[in-house]
Order: C-alpha cells, then sequence, then structure tokens
C-alpha cells in the first residue's frame, strides 16, 4: 500500500495485483507439485535459436536499430504468415504491417494506446486473461466485460450481447481465440459476425491470436480475421514469440497493422522501450525460419497432455470442461464457487496438479491447468 504523501497517478494505484503471480509465488519452487500456473512448457528454448542469438552478440550487434524492428525480422513475419495464412488482401503480407515488440503483453499495450484514451471503453468477452483489462486500466480506458456463456458443447459467445454493450464511448472489441483461459475458438462464421459488427459501428478489432497455432484440428492455425478482413477494416493484430517456440523469458512480440499506422506505433515503441536489442530479434528470425519442427513436437505434447488431464478429470461427474484451443484446460468443479480459495487449498495439500483462477469476475468458479506440463510428472527441467 502506497503511504499518503507519495502522491501517484490513478492509474497506477488502481493497477490490480497479479493472480497469476501470486499462486506463482505460493507454490514456486516444491518439488512435490506439478507447476502448471503460467503459460509456459517445460522446455526450454531451442539450441538452434539461442545459437542465432549468441552469434549476433559476437558479431558485436549491440547498438540501436530501427524501431518497427530489423528488416530481416519484419521480413521473416511476413514469410511466415504468408506460409500460414496464404497470403492477405490476394497478395503476399507486406513486411511494412510488422511491428517488433517488447514482448505480446507489450504489443497489447501499444495495441491499446492506438485505439483508446482516457475515459474510452473496450468490450471483451469473458472469461479472460485478466492481464489485458489491466492493460486498458492503466492507459485510462475501461473494459466492459461481455460474459460468455457455458454448456455441454463449449463456450458461447452471444452476438446480441455483444452488440448491446456497445456504448457511445467503445472504441474497440478485444478478440482472444484462441482463448486464454477457455480454449474458446471462434469458427469463421463468428468471426464473419464480428467483423461485421465492427464495421457497422466503427470499432477497431484488437485481436489477440498468441495461441492461433494452438489447435486441436487438422489445421495448420486456427480460424483466423486474415482470412475475412479487407485493407479498409479496422484490426490490428497482437502477437509474441513466447508460446509457439519456447521464449517466454525473451520478451519479444509483434504487432500487425496497416501500414498506415506505422508512423504512430514508430512513435509509441521510440517512447517506451526504444525497440528490441537485434540480438533476440536475430533469435527471432529463427524462430520463423528454422522452428516449424519444434512447433509440430510442441503441439504433439499438448495433444498428449490434453489426453492425459482430460481422462483424469473426465472421471468426475462434478468436473466440466471444453477444450477447443491454446494450451489450458479450464475447468469447474460443481459447488466450487471460490476458485481462488480452491487452488491454495490443491497447493497446501500436495495434489498432484495446481491451477490458478482466471481472475475475472465472471470465471471466478473455475480453474485453470495448463497443458504443456512436464515429461517426467515433476519439477521442470530447465537444462
Amino acid at each position: 500500500m502506497i503511504s499518503p504523501p507519495l502522491s501517484i497517478s490513478p492509474q497506477a494505484v488502481a493497477a490490480p495485483a497479479s493472480g497469476i503471480a501470486a499462486v506463482m509465488k505460493h507454490g514456486f519452487g516444491r518439488s512435490d507439485i506439478i507447476p502448471l500456473w503460467v503459460g509456459e512448457g517445460d522446455l526450454p528454448t531451442p539450441a538452434v535459436i539461442c545459437h542465432a542469438a549468441a552469434a549476433a552478440l559476437e558479431r558485436g550487434e549491440t547498438f540501436y536499430m530501427p524501431q518497427p524492428g530489423i528488416p530481416e525480422l519484419r521480413r521473416a513475419l511476413a514469410e511466415y504468415h504468408d506460409r500460414v495464412y496464404h497470403g492477405l488482401f490476394g497478395k503476399q503480407f507486406e513486411p511494412g504491417r510488422f511491428f517488433v515488440t517488447g514482448s505480446g503483453m507489450q504489443a497489447i499495450q501499444l495495441a491499446v494506446r492506438v485505439v483508446a484514451g482516457v475515459g474510452d471503453e473496450i468490450l471483451v468477452p469473458t472469461p479472460a486473461w485478466p492481464n489485458f483489462s489491466a492493460a486498458v486500466g492503466v492507459a485510462g480506458a475501461h473494459v466492459r466485460e461481455v460474459a460468455m456463456q457455458f454448456d455441454p458443447t463449449g463456450w458461447i459467445l452471444d452476438l446480441a450481447l455483444l452488440e448491446a454493450s456497445i456504448s457511445p464511448k467503445t472504441r474497440a472489441i478485444f478478440l482472444n481465440s484462441p482463448s486464454n483461459p477457455t480454449g474458446w475458438t471462434a469458427g469463421p462464421l463468428l468471426l464473419q459476425a464480428i467483423l461485421d459488427l465492427s464495421r457497422k459501428h466503427g470499432l477497431w478489432i484488437i485481436a489477440d491470436e498468441v495461441y492461433g497455432r494452438f489447435t486441436y484440428s487438422k489445421a495448420l492455425a486456427a480460424p483466423s480475421l486474415h482470412s475475412l478482413i479487407t485493407e479498409e477494416d479496422r484490426v490490428l493484430f497482437v502477437n509474441t514469440f513466447s508460446k509457439n517456440w519456447a521464449m517466454t523469458g525473451w520478451r519479444i512480440g509483434w504487432i500487425e497493422a496497416p501500414v498506415a499506422l506505422g508512423p504512430a506505433i514508430e512513435n509509441l515503441i521510440q517512447y517506451s522501450t526504444s525497440g528490441v536489442a537485434v540480438f533476440m530479434q536475430r533469435a527471432a528470425c529463427t524462430a520463423l525460419n528454422d522452428g516449424e519442427a519444434f512447433l509440430t513436437a510442441q503441439m504433439d505434447r499438448c495433444r498428449r497432455g490434453l489426453e492425459r488431464v482430460s481422462s483424469v478429470l473426465a472421471t468426475s461427474s462434478r468436473i466440466h470442461f471444453a477444450p477447443a484451443g491454446a494450451f489450458y484446460l479450464f475447468f469447474g468443479i460443481d459447488g466450487v464457487t471460490d476458485s481462488d480459495g480452491i487452488r491454495r487449498k490443491i497447493v497446501a495439500g500436495n495434489w498432484r496438479w495446481a491451477g490458478t483462477r482466471a481472475s475475472v469476475r465472471h470465471g471466478r468458479r473455475r480453474l485453470l491447468s495448463a497443458l504443456l506440463c512436464p515429461r517426467n510428472g515433476g519439477s521442470r527441467d530447465r537444462g
């Protein structure tokens, strides 16, 4: 608690404590539990990616670089998107659409700054990753939650409720699909309906596709707005290298935006971090160009993790879940309404798994478990 004489901004005071960090702190270092509380697996970054960073340092690449990212990385991002989404607007992706950021979290912060200001609103379907709402609040804007409903087939977003939530202050819709924490994945028809809604009301969409490659269908990626938008649509894509290539500790991501927004985004990068270290960008190039086999292996491990966790939870009629994407299993237990309390009991009782609360009002009755779990059932192997 800040003492009264230390006057700080209302946004800083209101920034919420992280429930994810709290549960991690509660069980960190315990060798008798499997740590599933944060969004990462147990594998370190592939050696080929690390070697690219080390080689850049050996070459002396330790100086300032252009704010939007080195040309090689922006080009690699465009080529990667061509491979996954088969072009944009009937042609190849332009490198000028991509802006390198100091993490996916910073990409979200910058996207919020682009589309919303003090007093504006952004619609967020919930349950949702809590950091987005916090980023909106720190920017002086407000989140209006749109509660999704759960039934045996999975999570459902009510389009009528989404539209009814739009107010004169609404500037954007935050769309995280596949979703952290629910795994909810919007299909092409729903994506089109949300896009039509944004066009009708002149809203931006911030499309968080961090888990776009973590789909349990046979497709290369989950359905994406990339296949639906036109050059006139107001869509910002935010993403990260953290999940696909086990680079959570590197802190590097990207924004994909209309080329016309380039000067504004570059300025925001300049006045926040002044760019991302070039050795990290060299590593990111290698991840995009040479990391597909590792990503495929990651997906295979997720499928096995999903099978293992689902088979255990399915033995109880009190537990309900419906994973569709991402690498979490978000489940509810009949009769449990305090997920924060129950996860502490799980850790204290030496259960063989640990969950964290969804940290939003409409998710407090459910628990979250990651699927990229350790191979040996024990603590992470960091070697």
